[in-house]
């Protein structure tokens, strides 16, 4: 719940419990952010003096350097520490870990987790605000609101549109932050996947059920493509990569038999070949490059809002530091 006079609260755990105005003001707010990654001198002084640590306990390529793209274009001072590198290798808990970055005076924690409600746990114990950047199966929010920005961009609106997540939903904290965020702006979403891949009760998520790749293109605006977890696996979801290919993978043959223009993003990272084809990752209706741009300006956005920022004020922000 927000508190009064901020868009989002102290924290930003996930999109589920986020209305259509609060999703909608992280969106407005990246809007003026992105211009400030074209610029010659990328850095604006919005939150110069905070302290922001970036606490990742899982490997990360995008999401991490992502955020500290964000952090230093506005003017943060960062640490970055990941779990190899600190002391939770001794058997330190997560809440001492945390409380003893509190004593030198931080106000920001990112954290990437295994265990769902990881995030949750730790915002409940510390002042600092914290920022979910991916726990377990729970959620993954900023990559959600960067899917929802990608969307807009190119469609003009979220409102009706049908929008299909495709693959490995069972493991993907993604999936769930897209769900949630898709369903708050108005949009018809729809899962497809091999019934190994799906929840158990698929229709709890809200959502249209496809089981066949085919079904889901032909109903779909957008499609979401999500990789095949295998790190999250044990034997026995799919016959092989090859069968996964040959049934679910979303190919340009499936995509021309729909007639139509359909959007295509993926999180990454990507599995070629696999639940993508490269034809189709690197074609005309791939957008998948202006998801990881589109990134650095989300997350900007979310760091200004709980920082105290107000959406009607980001535009005079980006002005700070222009050169």
């Amino acid at each position: 719940m927000s508190e009064p006079g901020t868009p989002l609260g102290k924290d930003l755990i996930g999109l589920e419990g986020l209305d259509a105005d609060q999703i909608l003001a992280i969106l407005d707010t990246a809007e003026p952010f992105k211009e400030i990654s074209q610029r010659r001198i990328k850095k604006v002084p919005v939150l110069r003096g905070k302290t922001i640590v970036n606490l990742f306990f899982e490997a990360s390529t995008r999401t991490r350097i992502s955020f500290e793209f964000a952090e230093k274009r506005l003017s943060a001072d960062t640490v970055n520490i990941s779990s190899t590198g600190s002391s939770v290798t001794k058997g330190e808990t997560l809440v001492d870990t945390a409380r003893n970055l509190e004593a030198m005076s931080i106000d920001m924690v990112v954290m990437r987790h295994g265990s769902s409600g990881a995030a949750r746990f730790l915002a409940e114990r510390i002042p600092s605000n914290v920022v979910n950047a991916g726990d377990g199966w729970h959620e993954h929010p900023t990559q959600g609101l960067l899917d929802l920005l990608t969307i807009r961009d190119h469609r003009g609106s979220i409102e009706g549109l049908k929008v299909c997540i495709v693959g490995d939903i069972l493991h993907s904290r993604v999936a769930r932050s897209n769900i949630h965020g898709l369903r708050a702006l108005g949009a018809e979403v729809a899962v497809c996947g091999p019934r190994t891949l799906l929840p158990p009760v698929p229709e709890d998520l809200g959502c249209v059920v496809f089981t066949r790749v085919e079904e889901a293109i032909e109903w779909a605006d957008v499609l979401n493509v999500l990789r095949l977890q295998l790190e999250r696996m044990e034997a026995g979801y799919v016959p092989s990569l090859r069968e996964y290919n040959r049934i679910w993978g979303v190919s340009r043959k499936r995509l021309e038999a729909a007639e139509r223009e359909i959007l295509i993003l993926h999180p990454g990272p990507m599995n070629r070949g696999v639940e993508i084809d490269s034809d189709v990752a690197d074609g005309p209706h791939s957008v998948i490059l202006n998801q990881v741009t589109n990134g650095v300006a989300v997350r900007m956005a979310v760091l200004y809002l709980l920082a105290g920022g107000q959406p009607e004020k980001a535009e005079a922000a980006k002005q700070g530091g222009e050169a």
